[in-house]
């Protein structure tokens, strides 16, 4: 019975004029379904495509409700483009209006974010991680030849006040929280080309957030212990002909038996403590812009001065950009805080070594805060000087036994 009905209407259809139409084709006074898009590419059009077919490029038509006619857009793909509004995006000069998140927001394309990853994950981890290996090497090297850097003369048993608990506090909080600084700063930039290798993106993605709440939070304690330590040394390193002499034989760590007059601070310890304050306080700076973002924005300006100067083009780089977008400034920032935290590490990495394995006694300074009257007066004499002018110096009328 089905066959008999569908077998009349099959031959009903047929006896209808203009009924049967081209499935391929529009009836004639039909709409195109392109019309409906604005001569934009539709469904059938993708799917003829696929099929091989040749289809109409109705966006370049001069239809006026086509895409590629309506004059100031990009239209649809395939449609005329406005190259100079592309120009506009990429350099940042477009007039892009955001209802949140102001001037940062607006940049819909950052041209230089590329630069800024190729050289994060080039130059910046191959050359600060060979300089840290470097210094590691040296002085494993040194060590090797050199040894332990001994009391040489006779141990009184002895011992002078060197620093003060609230200094011991202020230098072991600035170097606690620069070695946790150190090991997640390098954990979040060069954690993902070996851990992820080793132990997959699940076991990078804890290690990163973890290192990154750690670096975010201690970074206070180490701008505060820097605030400190300017406070409680600055005039204990201030240079003077004294460090002269004592760099002029090395501070004696060479060559056994050598021991330079020095006051409080030697000049090896005063460019410590200058590489901690400028360094560390510029560290903190860029620190703090990364914190904050687009909150501080500092290259811009710093740049336009270092043009007037000269320097850059005398030195083969030409005038630095004045004009930065947002997203730059934070590039900038992070790049000079990743190169100026490698300097500072390779130096602190040669401060921990002599004030533990490197020298018998330095480590006592610091820890104790006492340290034998012998190790003072070999390394520090003119400060043990002013120590027995101004009478600090325990009764040495008293027997005491000498320390083995």
């Amino acid at each position: 019975m089905a066959r008999i009905l569908l077998t009349i209407a099959l031959l009903f259809s047929l006896a209808l004029p203009g009924m049967a139409q081209d499935v391929d084709a529009p009836a004639s006074g039909a709409t195109d379904p392109r019309a409906a898009t604005g001569g934009a590419q539709t469904l059938d059009d993708i799917l003829a495509r696929q099929r091989g077919e040749e289809v109409p490029s109705r966006e370049r038509s001069e239809d006026p409700d086509s895409a590629g006619a309506m004059a100031g857009q990009l239209g649809s793909l395939g449609g005329s483009s406005d190259s100079e509004v592309w120009s506009a995006l990429r350099f940042g000069t477009a007039d892009v209006t955001v209802s949140a998140g102001g001037a940062p927001a607006r940049v819909l394309i950052q041209d230089r974010g590329m630069w800024w990853l190729e050289f994060r994950e080039g130059p910046l981890t191959t050359y600060g991680g060979w300089l840290l290996l470097g210094t590691l090497a040296l002085l494993a090297i040194f060590y090797v030849i050199r040894g332990r850097i001994t009391i040489d003369g006779r141990k009184t048993g002895r011992t002078v006040t060197r620093f003060g608990a609230a200094e011991r506090f202020t230098h072991w909080l600035m170097a606690g929280s620069f070695i946790l600084l150190g090991i997640t700063g390098l954990l979040v930039l060069m954690g993902r080309q070996f851990i992820i290798p080793t132990f997959g993106h699940e076991a990078f993605s804890t290690v990163a957030i973890g290192s990154k709440w750690i670096h975010n939070n201690v970074s206070w304690a180490f701008m505060l212990g820097i605030i400190l330590s300017f406070f409680f040394w600055i005039s204990h390193n201030i240079p003077n002909k004294t460090d002269l002499k004592w760099l002029a034989v090395g501070g004696g760590i060479f060559k056994k038996g050598v021991h330079p007059p020095a006051k409080k601070f030697n000049a090896g310890q005063k460019v410590i403590f200058w590489s901690v304050i400028l360094l560390g306080g510029s560290i903190s700076v860029s620190g703090l812009s990364l914190l904050f973002p687009f909150e501080m924005p500092m290259f811009a300006k710093t740049f336009a001065i270092l043009n007037e100067t000269g320097l850059p083009q005398t030195l083969g780089f030409g005038a630095l950009p004045t004009q930065l977008a947002p997203h730059e400034e934070m590039q900038f920032a992070q790049l000079w805080h990743s190169i100026v935290s490698f300097v500072l590490m390779a130096i602190i990495i040669a401060h921990i070594y002599i004030g533990s394995v490197g020298m018998e006694g330095a480590y006592d300074a610091m820890g104790s805060g006492e340290v034998e009257e012998q190790w003072a007066r070999e390394h520090h004499s003119l400060w043990l000087e002013e120590l027995e002018e101004e009478g600090k110096l325990p009764d040495t009328s008293k027997a005491a036994t000498p320390a083995e």
